[in-house]
């Protein structure tokens, strides 16, 4: 069945059998709510959880013989986009990349010790900040060193992924990056439209952004990736509808599309913008409308929490499959790794642990000289947290939590031990979002796009309630 509206009022878009979209509903169930790329989620960190702790956790690691995952956090960037939130030091002093790379490769080179070389890297993951503030030469440097430190697998299924600001980087570059390694890329697009742009500081041409997807396949990488983000301010139906437009023509193999949260008291970059100018409740849910009207009218399949892929996509074929998987870098296809992370504010999850290196650049910095791990924070999972992490990952990537399975994987009555947060969904259960089988708790169409508030129902943490400023759902 396929209905498709744009307006924001109570006609829903039934774009097929598995994504419904109902403006009235998804207003009523927008809240602040995590969006669990962990659980616990970062919230639960404390620094209490030391050295002695991560090491313990390699090791325990080491008995898996799982493959890894490797991130690399870059955090300058040229100038500030005024929606960002991400931990980011804006410089035009390329000379800091130069020496933030010599601080990386020497926190590489004492993290890696711990870890077995049998245990091959399948995925490596460069983010930011600005990852292309570093050259493809200093690149490379860094690439090189982290296979010098760790095995790299030489499996068709390896994914080395780097975000790219496209106005700092050349179709050159890109052909650069190929030949490093890297075959796949996600760009950050945001808006096409000049008054958008200008009130996020954030001036990006059309035609040099398109030039570089088609560098990208060019080079031979495997998929391209577009961010795209709703809600920024002067943003018009019509304005985000022509840069829909234009970017589902180039046909990425991926979109994520991002709602803007407004953080000021979080983010001071935001203080910038001005909250007048931000699009109302109703035209907000209006540009997700048409964005997923747009997307599933040319065949991309939505996988869940803001992405989206073409049909022949490794994410499609793995949410089709039941195999996908979720961590601090995304969506991905490699479920069984450990997440080893590097650089300032980078998230590791080892074995039942997740850590977190400082998040200041000074410290991190002091921390690496002295010849220290520059580790901040972490939390061991307990025997509850790795049931409900569990469950709510199969919920996030699934869309659906088998109870017989998860009970059989944790040795527990999983319908007992979760029957508190099982008429945790009644509300949900009642506008049918989810259906609760005997066996089984499904997704319905109508909560696909409300995953987090179903993943929340089975979060023990947020029963305690917590002051902390989140995003909304939507």
């Amino acid at each position: 069945m396929n209905t498709h509206t744009t307006a924001a009022g109570t006609d829903p878009i039934l774009t097929d059998d598995a994504l419904c979209f109902e403006p009235d509903l998804i207003g009523r169930y927008d809240r602040p709510g995590a969006r669990y790329t962990s659980y616990p989620t970062a919230l639960e960190f404390h620094t209490g959880f030391g050295v002695a702790e991560l090491d313990a956790a390699v090791a325990r690691s080491n008995t898996s013989g799982r493959a890894l995952s490797l991130y690399v956090h870059v955090p300058f960037c040229l100038s500030p986009c005024f929606y960002c939130g991400c931990t980011r030091i804006i410089t035009r002093d390329k000379r800091r990349g130069a020496h933030y790379l010599e601080q990386l490769k020497q926190e590489i080179s004492r993290k890696a010790a711990g870890f077995d070389r049998s245990r091959e890297v399948i995925q490596l993951h460069l983010g930011g900040g600005t990852p292309n503030f570093l050259s493809p030469e200093q690149i490379g440097e860094l690439v090189r060193h982290l296979g010098e430190c760790f095995t790299f697998s030489s499996s068709p299924r390896r994914d080395f992924s780097i975000e790219l600001d496209p106005r700092s980087v050349s179709p050159a570059d890109i052909a650069a990056l190929a030949a490093i390694g890297f075959n796949r890329a996600s760009l950050g697009v945001q808006d096409f439209d000049p008054a958008v742009q200008a009130a996020v500081n954030r001036e990006q041409g059309v035609a040099e952004t398109l030039a570089l997807i088609d560098a990208a396949r060019a080079a031979g990488f495997a998929s391209v990736n577009v961010d795209l983000i709703y809600g920024l301010p002067g943003q018009s139906v019509e304005g985000f509808g022509r840069t829909l437009d234009t970017v589902l023509a180039a046909l990425p193999d991926r979109l994520a599309i991002y709602g803007y949260a407004h953080l000021p008291q979080l983010f001071k970059a935001q203080q910038r913008i001005d909250p007048a100018q931000l699009p109302s409740a109703a035209t907000r849910l209006e540009l997700l409308g048409l964005a997923i009207n747009k997307l599933t009218a040319v065949g991309y399949h939505y996988i869940g929490m803001d992405h989206f892929a073409r049909p022949g996509d490794e994410l499609s074929r793995a949410h089709a499959e039941g195999s996908l998987h979720r961590n601090f870098m995304g969506y991905t296809t490699h479920a069984e790794t450990d997440l080893v992370g590097f650089g300032m504010s980078a998230i590791s999850k080892i074995d039942d642990s997740y850590s977190q290196n400082l998040k200041a650049l000074p410290e991190w910095e002091a921390a690496i000289e002295a010849g220290r791990l520059p580790l901040w924070r972490g939390v061991q999972l307990s025997a509850d947290d790795r049931i409900r992490a569990d469950a709510i990952q199969r919920l996030m990537c699934q869309d659906r939590l088998d109870l017989d399975a998860l009970g059989a994987a944790h040795a527990i009555d999983a319908r007992g031990y979760f029957a508190e947060d099982l008429r945790a969904l009644d509300e949900l259960v009642a506008d049918d979002l989810v259906q609760v089988e005997a066996k089984s708790v499904r997704v319905r169409p109508r909560g696909r796009l409300l995953l987090r508030n179903i993943a929340a129902c089975f979060d023990a943490y947020r029963r305690r309630g917590s002051s902390a400023p989140q995003s909304r759902a939507i």
